[in-house]
């Protein structure tokens, strides 16, 4: 039998490729990829106040760029490659161009896709990090701290979690896209840093207005909608499931997004457009650990208790706990993201289906991946009770990791360059930290130039008694 000519193999198309794989899984990464650049870097710089715009927007873009480098430069083979210790692969460069378009270790797809997908589930990781420290952080100490948690941090997650050799993996957890890996390890480890930096001022504390609310959805909508190649992609193929996965994040987010704005308007009297993008986010994330492995109506019932019990710890008990109240946590991703997460990796261990865990896993013992409510179901209690042991033991070891490796990388930090901003340029925000401003408005653009640079100019005008001449 013959195949059509563009079907055949040849050597830029080896046997083992699956070209409708490969075009999925490049597209699902870029979709990932524009959540962070440029969905997340608008969200950043319109949620805050104007003084913070432009600091908070390049805390997201350098992470993005720095992730990238040391991704292919050591961290790709740390999270994903040879095994090394019981929780990390060997450190190697990803750069060769022979190890590049070989089968990657999943799927039917090169090795260099396989790298650029994982990397945008990196550099998102390290940019919901940032989102607990806006408004205070230095630039040069989040300049160290990126590489360093990445290292140190991220890669023994994945590597215990994701990687087929990891510990965790071969006990049979579930994380069907990164509720442990990404976003209970991007909260725990945000809300470590923001204690160790400290917080923002008094000022900015109690009032934090964001600077454009419509950029802010903009940002958001960009968010939500490359979660369809989030969650989309992991099945490393075009599949029933991944098609699956994509709804029930989209069901489960649209139901999180309305119970947190009824809650809302239940208590507070007025349907908070920022309470409903929280709403949105928390569906996100804690759907992400079950995507494909839940059925519909369990995607409803999660994203009820995503819109319901982060909104609970968020809004009454932040408040009554002087630990939470005192740890200044800017976008609240302690609640978004580690309380989220947990969540979902547990409601992960209650519905997930034996056969849907088929689909993903595809191996011959798939069915010891099965939720409590199915093991009460078939009659195999043990097993659903062992499941969520799982899920429980996942939740503890990503919680301590981060707590520690954080905890241990901002005091390395602190003896090189202070992890807090100084007062005066605390007062002054993006003008002292950049030398730019987000905004000129009101005929003040000579004001809110750069002095650094222009568009106009290659080199600043000269100077008279010290000042920067204006155009």
């Amino acid at each position: 039998m013959s195949f059509p000519s563009n079907l055949n193999p040849d050597e830029a198309s080896p046997p083992w490729l699956n070209k409708g794989d490969n075009s999925w899984q490049l597209t699902a990464a870029t979709l990932v990829g524009l959540q962070s650049v440029p969905g997340l870097v608008i969200l950043y710089g319109s949620i805050v106040k104007k003084k913070w715009a432009v600091n908070s927007a390049f805390m997201a873009l350098y992470a993005f760029a720095a992730v990238l480098v040391c991704w292919v430069g050591w961290g790709y083979r740390m999270a994903f490659g040879d095994k090394f210790i019981h929780f990390l692969g060997v450190p190697n460069v990803s750069l060769d161009a022979n190890y590049l378009i070989q089968q990657a270790f999943l799927g039917y797809l090169p090795n260099a896709t396989m790298i650029y997908f994982q990397f945008v589930f990196a550099a998102i990781t390290l940019i919901l990090v940032a989102g607990a420290l806006l408004g205070r952080m230095n630039f040069l100490a989040w300049m160290l701290f990126v590489p360093l948690w990445l290292t140190f941090s991220y890669t023994i997650t994945a590597y215990s979690i994701w990687c087929p050799q990891g510990w965790l993996s071969k006990k049979g957890i579930i994380d069907y896209s990164g509720g442990y890996v990404i976003h209970l390890s991007s909260g725990v480890a945000g809300f470590t840093a923001a204690y160790w930096v400290g917080p923002r001022t008094t000022k900015d504390r109690e009032r934090f207005p964001p600077n454009n609310i419509l950029l802010m959805l903009a940002g958001a909508g960009l968010l939500w909608m490359g979660w369809t190649g989030f969650n989309g992609g992991d099945p490393y193929t075009v599949s029933t499931d991944a098609s699956l996965a994509v709804l029930n994040t989209h069901v489960c987010t649209a139901t999180s997004l309305l119970t947190w704005l009824m809650l809302d308007i239940i208590f507070f009297g007025k349907p908070s457009v920022i309470g409903a993008t929280q709403g949105m986010i928390t569906g996100l994330v804690c759907i992400t650990p079950a995507a494909g492995v839940v059925q519909g109506w369990a995607a409803i019932l999660m994203g009820i208790m995503s819109g319901s019990i982060p909104w609970y710890t968020m809004m009454v008990l932040h408040k009554k706990i002087g630990f939470l109240k005192q740890v200044d946590d800017t976008m609240a991703v302690f609640h978004t993201h580690a309380v989220a997460g947990s969540l979902g990796g547990i409601l992960t261990g209650v519905f997930a289906v034996p056969k849907l865990n088929r689909l993903f896993y595809l191996v011959p013992e798939w069915q010891h991946y099965i939720g409590l409510f199915y093991g009460f179901h078939t009659g195999r209690t043990t097993a659903g009770f062992t499941q969520l042991g799982i899920q429980l033991l996942g939740i503890a070891f990503v919680v301590i990791l981060n707590v520690i490796m954080t905890s241990v990388i901002c005091n390395v930090i602190k003896f090189i360059v202070p992890l807090r901003l100084a007062e005066d340029e605390l007062q002054t925000g993006d003008d002292a930290i950049h030398g730019e401003e987000a905004y000129a408005l009101w005929g003040d653009g000579e004001k809110y130039e750069s002095r650094l640079n222009s568009v106009y100019e290659e080199f600043p005008p000269p100077t008279k008694g010290g000042e920067v001449q204006m155009a």
